[in-house]
């Protein structure tokens, strides 16, 4: 027997909340830019969204993680994982609008395929994931407007967006290991993550940029961008979609990835009063499809019903003895 559907209206707001939330952050990342360096940006973003998972993660009654080995895969870890992408958003969004950076981000599946199979050798692609691949190159290709000659700026922009992407690639494949070889669950890795990263900034950031201004010195709309940007895009969201993830199912939430690109390009035309050129938005659709022909999205699904009471690949997460639907949902 299959399970039956779960009620949409118990994980839609939150769906929708979620790619709301992720698909501003380019825009909010903009307005901090204007009074913040870069590198403080991503510092504050992450400790705020710490802060906002420690509560979280004490309020279901969870511990942080435990072990020397544990924490030493989470400093690295961190840092490809927020760090250092974090700090790339900025400084890019410095030299092309927001709108490219959430183009980019779309590509993150594409490069996390790539990184898959270029770690995992014993893997050998499927011609629909090679399709996938071609197909995102090419929109990749549109998006930078290649026949137009590429350099400046802009192409110093867009490689540090790519530079990001290609880290959230190695990020999500990590987090497949550290999953497999050790109990935590996903909050519980998440806050292990961004106190590492927290950690890291707080070094960093003073040798590459100087001491941070004083906080009295920031307008209202650069405190409202770094609340949306901690608090929210790191905190609240990520505990949204692990609630879509838990009720609707691994596929469900992993399709939010798709909104995001789409959001961002309508709050930095009209927000942000940002160009944007016809092949910018046509690149990143051919991106999106190539991230789902990779996915298997465009091709007719096995059906739900299997042999034996097997469960549906999208049936509703199943609760880790810790709190979360740990190893099911990685």
């Amino acid at each position: 027997m299959t399970s039956p559907a779960p009620d949409a209206s118990r994980w839609l707001p939150a769906f929708l909340a979620v790619a709301l939330i992720w698909g501003t952050s380019f825009m909010f990342i903009k307005d901090a830019l204007v009074e913040l360096e870069p590198v403080y940006v991503a510092g504050y973003r992450i400790l705020l969204g710490a802060l906002t998972l420690l509560i979280f993660l004490f309020a279901r009654g969870l511990r942080l993680p435990r072990g020397l080995r544990l924490w030493v895969h989470l400093f690295v870890y961190s840092t490809v994982a927020t760090t250092v992408p974090f700090a790339l958003f900025g400084y890019a969004e410095q030299r092309v609008p927001s709108v490219l950076a959430g183009i980019w981000n779309g590509t993150a599946p594409l490069t996390t395929l790539v990184v898959t199979l270029v770690a995992m050798r014993s893997e050998r692609p499927s011609r629909r994931q090679i399709l996938g691949l071609l197909a995102g190159f090419v929109g990749v290709l549109v998006v930078l407007g290649v026949w137009n000659g590429v350099g400046g700026s802009s192409l110093a922009g867009q490689l540090m967006l790519l530079g990001a992407v290609t880290c959230y690639g190695i990020a999500f494949n990590y987090t497949r290991w550290l999953m497999k070889n050790f109990e935590l669950s996903p909050l519980q890795l998440s806050v292990g993550q961004l106190a590492m990263s927290t950690l890291q900034l707080l070094v960093a950031a003073p040798l590459i940029a100087g001491a941070p201004p004083s906080p009295l010195s920031h307008s209202p709309r650069v405190y409202l961008a770094v609340v949306a940007l901690g608090v929210f895009g790191t905190g609240i969201a990520f505990a949204l979609n692990n609630h879509v993830v838990r009720t609707a199912g691994i596929t469900t939430g992993s399709m939010v990835t798709y909104l995001p690109p789409f959001v961002g390009a309508v709050a930095g035309v009209v927000v942000l009063h940002e160009h944007l050129t016809w092949n910018q938005p046509v690149g990143g659709v051919i991106v999106l499809c190539g991230v789902g022909i990779s996915q298997g999205l465009f091709v007719r699904l096995r059906p739900f019903s299997q042999l034996g009471g097997r469960k549906r690949v999208d049936d509703p997460v199943e609760r880790h003895p810790a709190g979360d639907g740990a190893r099911t949902a990685v």
